[in-house]
């Protein structure tokens, strides 16, 4: 078998197993087996770049970001329903079909909580998808389908043209984990998965969607060239044939077994692997669906029954405060045990201090309660004419609950936040950010060792990675002296890195990457830093009033003291290494674009901030060059627009050396 041949069998080999995976939800091929066949896919296409498949599993992890979505006419319109709210609502609809056809039967199908798409192929490829938009146009969103893995790339069988229609959602497992991510990082958390999956599909980066856990369900044909079917049930049955994921339906004809279902969708709904708001109710019979015809809106022939989020009362018995893993204190009501939309809700959340006292929510008060899309609900109101006589306003803690350092309105104002470098709620996340590759560059202190680490009580600070011994390190393994060693190794490694590293490692609020390298480089020591007064911060061109004063209350934490005598003890360094070679790149702007072969981003990054210059993601009309490696892609493309002087490789080294 020669390489060619190869790739073409392993491009198919783990399509299958992304079928069974993904579609079928029936993994065959072990988790270890799959990565190692894709990697030895990747290996082979990057040493054969012409033979790469259109269709390769390779290419689902996104590509080149783009600056904008381009727009799509629909070739056949992807037209709205009308709701129905009542089962009296939906008991008019189906007799008025039955007026006129009494042995109609119906598809009844849950309706999912996304995004609605058009996919369509052309000779069985993958060729284009795009968003509903008003129905007629919508964006292209073809790069961002693609990294969802249940979408097939290549149909077997298909006809020459064909379109298909279906609901892009976020798995309620995956919208979890995103979440959990987001809170990590310090960034804003998503109310509900259809949030996040509109988010996530009109990424301009399709390497961003690629994480998110994006997934389909297929509802409808709109075109098959050549191919005609008698009804519904036969054309998604048809779909399922090429591999499509397809919505569960069920035929029914009787109207209060129809209206039954609907019902039980809705109870349903909690074990669902996605968010439902509704279920939709379709004439299963296309010629009956032709004579039905539509209005300037919407078909005749199909309604979507919408579920009413469900309001009940019940009483706050306690307020508790979290501190969340970026430092949030989050109030959360403790109600008495109330069913709502299939599950027993026993908390209800209260957001910030605003949030309480604009509703003035108080400990007794009974208070109405609904769940209506987000994962915690929600109070709505209170009954003020229930409310005990001694009840008290509610005040959020002006210390930390957890490790009392003090609490203090964020930049927005609306959240109060934890300032502990050592708060033990934070210790996850600040340590995930003191190891990270920007930050002190700890490989292999993963977020599981992490995690192990303090379960076992060994880390309860950033500054005790530095003090952890072989035999800790050992327990995490069964036989792990060597896997020991080389992460003992690494933490004391890191231990040189430049003082810019530590700087950003603390996680002071608004200090970026940047921003460390320009304190360090001002200032020349963390010692120096932390005694510089808020006037000398100020004074630094790209230091705000905001960050100078985040700077200024860091330092004078006594949790803060505390870790940074540690790290001193440790033997980290608090110097700056980076002296400025010259200033010949003052005042310049560079871009790094496409594969690099002759020294890495980082490296080139490095370089041109020794010589005084700035390295920025984007191009505009501030970038003084463009340097280019291969397959550069649009950054090029807009350089050469915008006029910009491109450099190749070897050009950008002669201009260093």
């Amino acid at each position: 078998m020669n390489t060619k041949e190869r790739i073409e069998q392993l491009a198919k080999t783990l399509s299958d197993a992304n079928y069974r995976y993904y579609v079928l939800d029936d993994p065959q091929m072990p988790d270890f087996e799959y990565d190692r066949l894709l990697r030895e896919l990747e290996d082979l296409e990057k040493q054969n770049p012409q033979w790469i498949l259109p269709d390769s599993p390779t290419q689902r992890v996104g590509g080149e970001a783009l600056s904008k979505f381009e727009k799509y006419t629909h070739a056949v319109p992807l037209m709205s329903l009308q709701d129905v709210f009542s089962p009296e609502e939906l008991k008019e609809f189906l007799e008025k079909v039955k007026a006129s056809f009494p042995d109609a039967e119906f598809s009844v199908e849950p309706k999912v909580d996304g995004l609605s798409v058009a996919l369509e192929y052309e000779n069985g490829e993958f060729v284009c998808g795009a968003t509903r938009g008003d129905g007629v146009t919508g964006e292209d969103v073809t790069e961002n389908l693609k990294t969802i893995r249940s979408i097939p790339m290549r149909l077997v069988g298909a006809p020459e043209r064909l379109i298909v229609r279906g609901e892009v959602f976020m798995p309620k497992d995956s919208f979890e984990a995103l979440n959990q991510r987001q809170e990590l990082e310090g960034k804003a958390l998503f109310a509900n998965p259809r949030n996040a999956a509109a988010g996530s599909l009109r990424q301009l980066d399709s390497k961003i969607t690629a994480k998110r856990g994006l997934d389909i369900l297929i509802f409808n044909v709109q075109l098959a060239s050549g191919t005609e079917f008698e009804n519904h049930e036969a054309s998604l049955e048809y779909l399922r044939q090429l591999h499509f994921k397809v919505i569960p339906n069920q035929i029914l004809s009787d109207v209060g077994e129809i209206i039954d279902r609907v019902m039980a969708i809705n109870e349903e709904r909690e074990v669902l692997t996605c968010d439902i708001d509704g279920a939709v109710i379709k004439v299963n019979d296309l010629s009956v669906r032709k004579t039905l015809g539509s209005t300037a809106k919407n078909p005749r022939w199909a309604v979507a029954y919408k579920y009413p989020p469900e309001i009940k009362p019940t009483v706050v018995e306690d307020i508790v405060v979290q501190v969340g893993r970026t430092g949030v204190l989050t109030p959360k009501a403790v109600v008495r045990p109330v069913r709502l939309a299939g599950t027993t809700v026993t908390n209800a959340t209260l957001h910030n201090q605003d949030f309480i006292s604009n509703r003035d929510i108080r400990i007794g008060d009974t208070v109405l309660i609904r769940k209506a899309g987000e994962i915690i609900p929600e109070i709505l109101e209170v009954d003020f004419q229930k409310r005990p006589y001694d009840s008290q306003p509610y005040q959020l803690p002006a210390v930390c609950p957890v490790c009392g350092a003090v609490t203090v309105k964020d930049d927005e104002g609306a959240f109060l936040r934890c300032t502990g470098a050592e708060c033990p709620a934070q210790l996850s996340r600040n340590i995930a950010h003191f190891v990270s590759r920007d930050a002190m560059d700890i490989e292999g202190l993963g977020a599981s060792i992490v995690d192990a680490l303090i379960e076992k009580g060994y880390i309860k600070s950033p500054a005790d990675i530095y003090y952890l011994t072989l035999e800790q390190m050992k327990s995490l393994w069964q036989k792990g002296e060597i896997a020991a060693n080389k992460l003992l190794s690494a933490i004391e490694d890191s231990k040189d890195r430049d003082v810019s590293r530590l700087i950003y490692a603390l996680g002071i609020r608004q200090v970026g990457v940047k921003t460390g390298k320009v304190l360090a480089q001002q200032f020349g020591s963390l010692d120096a830093l932390a005694d510089a007064s808020l006037e000398e911060l100020m004074e630094i061109g790209d230091i705000g009033t905001v960050t100078a004063q985040n700077i200024k209350d860091w330092f004078s934490q006594e949790q803060s003291h505390h870790m940074l005598e540690r790290l001193r003890l440790a033997g980290v360094n608090f110097e700056s290494k980076r002296v400025l070679s010259d200033a010949r790149f003052s005042g310049m702007t560079f871009v790094l674009t496409g594969a690099l072969t002759k020294f890495t981003r980082d490296e080139a990054t490095e370089k041109i901030e020794l010589f005084a210059g700035k390295a920025a993601g984007s191009v505009s009309k501030k970038t003084t060059y463009v340097v280019v490696g291969e397959n550069a892609g649009s950054k090029e493309r807009k350089a050469r627009e915008l006029g910009i002087p491109i450099l190749s490789e070897d050009e950008f080294l002669k201009m260093i050396e």
